[in-house]
C-alpha cells in the first residue's frame, strides 16, 4: 500500500517535470527549433488544428525554419497563421515553402523569457508540493483507519520528501540551464 502511494507520487512529479521540459522547448532562445510552431493553429477545412498536420516543419539552419504545407490551398493559411501568433515571426514564401527567420532576441525580450521560464518552474514546483501534500493524506488516512503503524507512517512520509526534494531540484536546475541559454548571446 505504502509502495503504491510512493510510486504514484512519483510517476506523477515526473509527469509534473517532463510538461515542465515541454513549456521550456517552448520558450524561444533564438535558435531554430520546430516545437516553436507546435501553439500555431491553422483553419483546416472548418476546423482549428496544429501546423505539424497541414505541413513539414524543418530547421534549415541555426537560425531559419521551413514550413512546407502539404496542399497548395493551405500556403496563405498557414502564413496568416504564424503572422497572427503571438510568437513575433514573420514568414517569406517562396513558391509554396515559407522560410521563417528567427529574429535575435533583445536584452529586454531575453529578460521577459527569463520570466516566464521563472513562471512555469514556479508552478511546477507548486503542482510537486501538491503531489506531496496528496501522497502524506493518503498516508495519514492509512494511519488514521490503523492499517499502518506511527513509525511507518513517518518513514512513508520521510521518503515522499526525499522525492518531493529531488523532483524541486530537478525543477531548479532545469529552469537554471534554461535561463542560461536565454541569457547567452
Amino acid at each position: 500500500m505504502l509502495n503504491e502511494i510512493r510510486q504514484d507520487a512519483q510517476s506523477r512529479m515526473q509527469k509534473s517535470i517532463e510538461n515542465l521540459e515541454a513549456n521550456f522547448a517552448k520558450i524561444r532562445t533564438g535558435r531554430a527549433h520546430p516545437s516553436i510552431l507546435d501553439a500555431v493553429m491553422v483553419e483546416y477545412y472548418g476546423s482549428e488544428v496544429p501546423i505539424s498536420q497541414v505541413a513539414n516543419v524543418n530547421v534549415e539552419d541555426a537560425r531559419t525554419l521551413t514550413v512546407q504545407p502539404w496542399e497548395q490551398p493551405m500556403v496563405a493559411k498557414v502564413e496568416k497563421a504564424i503572422m497572427m501568433s503571438d510568437l513575433g515571426i514573420n514568414p517569406v514564401t517562396v513558391g509554396n515553402m515559407m522560410r521563417i527567420p528567427m529574429p535575435p532576441l533583445t536584452e529586454e525580450r531575453r529578460r521577459d523569457l527569463t520570466k516566464v521560464a521563472r513562471s512555469e518552474a514556479e508552478q511546477t514546483r507548486v503542482a510537486i508540493r501538491n503531489v506531496r501534500r496528496d501522497a502524506n493524506g493518503d498516508i495519514k488516512s492509512l494511519l488514521k483507519d490503523k492499517e499502518i503503524t506511527e513509525d511507518e507512517a513517518r518513514r512513508a512520509e520521510d521518503q515522499i520528501q526525499k522525492i518531493t526534494d529531488e523532483m524541486v531540484k530537478k525543477v531548479d536546475d532545469l529552469l537554471a540551464e534554461k535561463e542560461n541559454t536565454l541569457m547567452e548571446v
